[in-house]
């Protein structure tokens, strides 16, 4: 039996090697989804939203039978074996970051797409790595921090933005000059590389922040912020104000996100008769221009059919603000079509950013945020999370698609988890979003999907007594604005102190695997792209210098003699 499956394996490795990659029988296609709201503003209910039909029987026929488990073991063994090391440097590197998206949260998704056995695109990544994402003075870790730690390379203090962890939160004055620090995309540029930051968030907010901006705190959005903080607006610059006045800042290729409000004065009406939120009279979005007039073609657009007409071969720096705060829900858009026309998708973002990057010879750093998961997790809708999670799992297929896995390299991660659990014993071929068993305690019935804390405490437990679960069978889970059980009562759920994943694609992505600090993976991206650190020492690709590679060559022994 044992030889049988040897030479099992060595057949599936020799058809694989040749291109005759055999699929696991029946594996379903993904479904597509609705979009709705972000707000609490929701105009339509249960009847514009997603419904999942349970299935009857939510497994293959073939899942019954052992072979069946054998053969899928031994043909991801064979596809293992068949697939080589990419040991080429990266011309091109596209950064995801799905913010507070768990593990757990990943999972549920794959559900909510249709079944257990389905792959996320980013799954087929064929690197996966862990990385804790404490900061140094929290256990549990926000997206200032941890962005700080992704993409500058060093751990800092909760809540704030490159700045060292022995400065203070709010500290309105210190040594800037040996406290602050830039990071990846400052790498890339020196490199001759270009550079393009996207999010689905105010592009203010903390994690696209992190990779332009310094500030103590990481609310300090606009000047009104900084004034509320007991600190002079004059003198300690506010993130938008980096986003335009910064060097980083001014030579990124791409911005594209929400958030125009922290760019106007409060006397100015945004394209949609939004006021901003500044008091200093600044109109950044003006300034913006001018600064870009003088530097190349530029553009700034503000809705969806302006971006995609973007004529990406004759610009060089674009400019797409979206929303005044954060942008729409994909659930939002769908069966809205004045929206849809207006506002643009993760993928619409992602496609048009890297059409314009590509143009640079020397390659591009990408950094691109799916930043309403975590939004809609903090709210405990879990329908929009996890639709949020399945619409960047899009964007990275059309990153991936229109790449080469031998120039580009993809990493994927999270910043933090969340404390949503998928629980229970469902049977398969249940609705995720549903109602999961019925408890052997209080005799209730409880949903698949339920977290450790939140606004939705005040709907788990009964008005008359908080020791007293409400029955959920009475709520209706098809509503997208649908709020899930909650055990402790907090006015917004919290992050999780869990480690989150790292998968990678491209050149050298096996140097992503493994458990370590979060704060590795720029110098990683670095190492592998050659900037930074490792700009210098190249030669114009040629290879790595002696001491590099001798270092490496030590460690790799020291590691095969601690195996022994």
């Amino acid at each position: 039996m044992r030889d049988f499956a040897r030479y099992f394996v060595c057949f599936l490795a020799f058809s694989l090697t040749a291109g005759e990659l055999v699929t696991v029988p029946g594996a379903r296609e993904p479904d597509g989804h609705s979009r709705r709201g972000k707000d609490g503003s929701f105009k339509s209910g249960a009847a514009s939203s997603r419904s999942q039909t349970p299935q009857v029987q939510g497994f293959q026929e073939r899942e019954l039978e052992t072979d069946y488990w054998l053969e899928q073991a031994q043909q991801t063994l064979a596809q293992k074996l068949a697939t080589p090391h990419n040991t080429d440097h990266a011309k091109n590197v596209i950064f995801f970051i799905g913010d507070g998206m768990s593990s757990q949260t990943v999972a549920a998704t794959r559900m909510y797409l249709g079944n257990e056995a389905n792959f996320l695109s980013f799954e087929n990544f064929k690197d996966l790595g862990s990385v804790r994402t404490y900061c140094v003075n929290r256990q549990v870790s926000d997206s200032s921090c941890t962005a700080t730690a992704y993409l500058s390379g060093v751990k800092i203090n909760y809540g704030m933005v490159n700045i060292a962890a022995s400065v203070d939160r709010y500290a309105c004055e210190y040594d800037r000059n040996a406290s602050d620090f830039e990071g990846l995309l400052k790498w890339a540029q020196d490199a001759g590389k270009s550079t393009g930051i996207v999010t689905t968030t105010k592009i203010t907010h903390a994690t696209p922040a992190g990779a332009y901006a310094s500030s103590a705190n990481r609310y300090w959005e606009n000047d009104v912020e900084v004034a509320s903080s007991d600190c002079d607006p004059s003198r300690v610059d506010d993130i938008a104000e980096q986003l335009v006045d910064k060097e980083v800042a001014q030579r990124f290729n791409v911005v594209l996100g929400g958030g125009r409000g922290n760019l106007l004065p409060k006397e100015t009406m945004d394209e949609e008769g939004k006021p901003g939120y500044r008091e200093d009279g600044k109109n950044l979005i003006e300034q913006w221009k001018q600064t870009h007039e003088t530097m190349g073609r530029s553009q700034y657009v503000w809705n969806r059919e302006q971006l995609m007409s973007v004529d990406t071969a004759n610009t060089d720096y674009l400019l797409g603000l979206f929303e005044s705060g954060h942008m729409k829900y994909n659930l939002e858009l769908k069966d809205n079509s004045e929206a849809s026309r207006m506002e643009p998708t993760l993928e619409d973002m992602t496609r048009k950013a890297i059409e314009l990057l590509q143009r640079n010879k020397n390659g591009y750093v990408l950094f691109v945020e799916g930043g309403l998961i975590d939004v809609a997790h903090h709210e405990t809708w879990a329908r929009l999370a996890l639709d949020e999670t399945a619409e960047m799992a899009k964007a990275i297929d059309t990153a991936r698609k229109m790449t080469s896995e031998q120039d580009t390299l993809i990493v994927v991660s999270s910043d933090h988890s969340h404390t949503m659990t998928y629980n229970g014993y469902p049977k398969r071929g249940n609705d995720i979003l549903g109602l999961g068993d019925i408890s052997d305690e209080d005799l209730l019935p409880y949903t698949t999907l339920s977290y450790a804390n939140g606004l939705s405490y005040y709907t788990t437990y009964t008005e008359e007594n908080h020791a007293i679960r409400a029955d959920p069978s009475n709520y209706d889970y098809k509503q997208t604005d649908m709020r899930y059980m909650a055990m402790v009562p907090m006015d917004a759920e919290t992050h999780g102190g869990d480690d989150v994943g790292v998968w990678a694609s491209g050149p050298m992505s096996h140097l992503f695997r493994g458990v370590y600090e979060q704060n590795t993976i720029p110098y990683l991206i670095s190492y592998i792209a050659q900037i930074g650190d490792y700009y210098e020492e190249s030669d114009s690709g040629a290879g790595q210098p002696l001491a590099v590679c001798l270092s490496l060559l030590l460690g790799c022994s020291i590691a095969a003699l601690m195996r022994r």
